[in-house]
């Protein structure tokens, strides 16, 4: 991912998450914070048809939606998967496997325990078959509030 594609990831993020809409000043931050956690599904000069987003945080922790980050936490436990959209068009073309497994590859590589996420819009059956698992924790529950009544903490071991 690169500041050119911002606007498309933040065209692809609106039709994915309509309910959780998070602005391009929020995937510009990300961007900064962790390049090599950020990644784009685009043909060459064509228009971005999904997107991944990922960096270093807190176990049983996620950042409010659609909030900056002034820095990475130094106390980071896992590689958070903050978000991983496809455009419709682009769905059920295989594309998630791949860099869900990149991230994994590069997470372990980097001494990352875990990847950690939250699952929102019933995405946590997508989230299973890429070995993640629920974790349910009280404190998890609270700060879970804001994502949804379907939001799950979900980890993957690596």
């Amino acid at each position: 991912m690169t500041a050119d594609d911002l606007d498309g990831v933040v065209e692809v993020a609106r039709i994915g998450f309509p309910d959780h809409f998070e602005g391009r000043d929020c995937f510009e931050n990300r961007l900064a914070l962790n390049a090599g956690g950020c990644f784009v599904l685009a043909a060459p000069d064509g228009p971005v048809r999904g997107y991944m987003v990922a960096y270093p945080w807190r176990r049983e922790a996620a950042p409010a939606l659609n909030t900056l980050i002034d820095a990475l936490p130094d106390d980071a436990e896992v590689m958070y998967l903050h978000d991983l959209a496809l455009h419709p068009e682009a769905r059920g073309g295989g594309h998630a496997r791949p860099v869900v497994e990149a991230l994994a590859d590069l997470a372990r590589a980097d001494g990352w325990p875990e990847l950690a996420l939250v699952a929102v819009n019933d995405a946590t059956p997508f989230w299973a078959r890429h070995g993640f698992v629920v974790h349910e924790t009280p404190a998890m529950a609270a700060k879970l509030a804001s994502y949804g009544d379907d939001a799950r903490y979900m980890l993957r071991p690596l």
